[in-house]
């Protein structure tokens, strides 16, 4: 038993010394991008001054918008690793460490045409933290079509337009980008699927957006290359449904209304221009098709762990 003992001791200082000097397997080297690259819809986007589509923060003494408030999710990623997108760059660095693609209104089309012109511009590298989402402006455009197309055969187009955008994730994979892939936001639990569930009684219309929703991040989500050296995954559409059920566990108050005046719509939305009881963080959603600063907060901390844990 002793002898087992001694031969234990010396086997594990072995490995101990094997492991210091860099032997006996590799270290864990943390991930560390040295810029962000942001691709996709408004849900992602900083305009040009600084604005957001959501609820703009404003400063408390003079209160013009201040960029760095209620940021969205790609902003609290950059910020979490350093990174400063150009559209808000407050310490007015030379050259900003961002890049932002990301455009109101934006469809997957639009992702490749994007995608098409960073890669124009010098490409990608395995030190690019790139982040991807869309697909709510898509399925809201399908879902324009019903009734005089079927469900199903809007169902299959949203899963088609999933794994379009999912051969646009691969392009970067096969560049050696890393990339945080969030699947599209839950479009049948947003203040447009209430009100259209409550003005037509063909069907049940938030659970049809739901459905659309559901087939496009199917198709994302069965066509990405499952390798987590590339592609990190979070699940805004299953957060959604959580803060949709239980928004106290977020300190939300609402999760059904808008949260922005209807004469004060995103981009000028700031939290002087809200309804009633609301306050930037009180509601799920900004404007009945747009989330808020709370479901921005959460999304950009999945981000971030998503992006620390992953074997970038």
């Amino acid at each position: 038993m002793k002898s087992l003992k001694r031969h234990l001791a010396v086997l594990l200082g072995a490995t101990a010394m094997l492991a210091a000097c860099g032997g006996g397997g590799q270290q864990i080297d943390p991930f560390r991008p040295t810029r962000i690259i942001a691709f996709g819809d408004e849900a992602s986007a900083l305009r040009s001054d600084g604005s957001k589509y959501s609820i703009n923060g404003t400063d408390t003494t003079t209160g013009a918008v201040t960029c760095g408030l209620n940021p969205v999710w790609t902003q609290s990623l950059a910020t979490f690793f350093g990174l400063v997108f150009g559209e808000c760059n407050a310490d007015k660095l030379a050259t900003p460490t961002g890049r932002m693609y990301a455009a109101a209104g934006a469809k997957v089309a639009d992702v490749a045409a994007q995608i098409d012109r960073q890669f124009a511009l010098d490409g990608f590298n395995s030190k690019d933290l790139v982040t991807v989402l869309a697909g709510a402006n898509d399925v809201l455009e399908l879902y324009a079509q019903y009734p005089a197309q079927d469900a199903g055969t809007l169902g299959n187009a949203a899963q088609a337009r999933g794994e379009q955008l999912a051969a646009q994730v691969n392009r970067i994979v096969d560049a050696n980008g890393r990339i945080i892939l969030s699947t599209t936001q839950d479009m049948g639990l947003s203040p447009f699927a209430l009100k259209e569930k409550a003005a037509n009684a063909d069907t049940d219309r938030a659970a049809l957006l739901s459905e659309l929703s559901r087939r496009f991040n199917a198709g994302l989500r069965l066509k990405i290359r499952n390798d987590g050296h590339y592609i990190g995954l979070i699940l805004t559409d299953e957060l959604m449904g959580t803060m949709s059920r239980y928004p106290s566990i977020y300190g939300a108050s609402n999760s059904t209304d808008a949260a922005c005046l209807a004469t004060s719509l995103p981009p000028v939305c700031t939290d002087k221009t809200l309804v009633a009881n609301a306050t930037a963080t009180s509601h799920m959603w900004a404007s009945d098709r747009l989330i808020g600063p709370l479901m921005h907060s959460q999304m950009g901390s999945q981000a971030a762990t998503r992006a620390s844990n992953n074997p970038f």
